[in-house]
């Protein structure tokens, strides 16, 4: 996909909806989910009788009906084409000029739920499974920033999963296009669910680009391991918190112009020393090779954070175990030592009270508490907070 495609400015956005089909030519079967700007739907075209995905956008803007960031889903899923990112098929409208869906492939399996699912069962990833859903994560984050596009929401919820283990990156709804010739463009700073935003952007910074993907990136890497979130902060501050004790408290040094953030000066903070984040990973399911990545990907300073290309090339994916293949990937989360066959224990389903292998987990690293399928929080919350008194939107910073 060129980027120049897709629009820069808002007022280049357009849809042509003259054509698109009637959302009655499809049957909707149930609800899925709802986020910030829609509600999808499972359902299925009537013409054809293929599943898919529906997705109602939210009326916000009166004019249009719907939001900027509906708009720019809309024009990117049907702009992109790759394995790794779900497939917009086409556009459907209701009777009302509010109601616009986007018409999807429907994959019926998230990371998020699947993480669930094993900590219930007290099941972890074994390092092929990690390699497997990374490498394709990667993947997809490497064709999006090559096209000029950065996702703004990475985290496991929007990593869906198909049942031939191929990874799909979701839910565009913050994503939006940049131009890499302008350097100091400036965007909103909110964006990004919380336990996955960058610490330039809990700062405040206005200029950011691709390396708050790849801080995201990094944490779902620490969670694929953990089965955990790393980061689980409670607000934005308590998110820097967490942050620091983990990674050790950043300065000019480590990160050059850290100082000169919106937010620093604004907030005192312990002196933690850095090393913390071995600590916070299970070593047995994490080689050292894979840890240099993941120290890589949640590097302070953006300009030295490890891009989506150079992460694929680390050692750590050439390193024994290999990656599994995907299409091996969901019926080998099962391995059964205990002689019972594979059979008995459907996927997604076990009982919990057997044992499950090599990669059975213990209470060192399992905590019920952090069981919510949707752990982080509405980003308006953060949005509308106050963190600071005297925070405010430029009206030069775009979406």
């Amino acid at each position: 996909m060129n980027s120049e495609n897709i629009f820069n400015i808002l007022e280049e956005v357009h849809l042509d909806l003259q054509n698109c089909r009637s959302i009655e030519e499809f049957q909707f079967l149930d609800r899925v989910n709802e986020g910030t700007f829609g509600v999808v739907y499972r359902g299925s075209d009537k013409k054809t009788g293929d599943i898919v995905a529906l997705k109602h956008f939210k009326k916000i803007n009166e004019t249009t009906g719907f939001s900027i960031a509906a708009q720019r889903e809309l024009d990117l899923l049907m702009e992109m084409e790759h394995i790794n990112i779900v497939t917009g098929h086409e556009i459907a409208v209701g009777s009302r000029s509010d109601e616009v869906f986007l018409v999807m492939e429907y994959v019926p399996n998230e990371i998020n739920s699947l993480m669930h699912t094993m900590r219930n069962n007290r099941i972890t990833f074994g390092p092929e499974h990690v390699k497997c859903i990374m490498a394709q994560l990667l993947t997809a984050i490497q064709y999006l920033h090559h096209s000029s596009v950065f996702h703004r929401d990475l985290k496991p919820s929007n990593i869906l999963i198909t049942e031939d283990g191929i990874l799909k990156v979701a839910d565009f709804g913050w994503a939006r296009d940049y131009d890499m010739g302008i350097s100091n463009q400036q965007y909103t700073p909110v964006v990004v669910t919380r336990w996955y935003r960058a610490p330039e952007l809990l700062l405040r910074s206005k200029t950011y680009g691709t390396p708050i993907d790849m801080w995201s990136v990094g944490c779902i890497f620490a969670e694929l391991i953990n089965l955990q979130p790393l980061f689980p902060g409670t607000s934005e501050i308590n998110q820097l918190q967490i942050m620091y004790e983990v990674l050790g408290t950043p300065s000019d040094t480590v990160w050059p112009g850290y100082s000169a953030l919106p937010l620093v000066s604004e907030i005192i903070f312990d002196e933690y020393p850095s090393g913390g984040l071995r600590k916070k990973i299970n070593q047995d399911l994490l080689s050292e090779s894979g840890f240099s990545l993941l120290v890589e990907m949640l590097t302070y300073d953006p300009s030295r954070r490890a891009t989506a290309t150079e992460a694929l090339l680390h050692p750590y994916f050439n390193e024994e175990p290999a990656a599994i293949e995907p299409a091996m990937f969901m019926s080998s989360l099962w391995l059964e030592d205990s002689g019972s066959d594979a059979e008995d224990h459907e996927q997604y389903s076990g009982s919990g009270t057997e044992d499950h292998g090599k990669y059975y987990g213990s209470d060192t690293w399992y905590d019920e508490s952090y069981h919510s399928t949707d752990s982080e929080e509405d980003l308006t919350s953060d949005a509308n907070s106050s963190v600071s008194s005297n925070l405010n939107t430029d009206d030069d910073t775009t979406e």
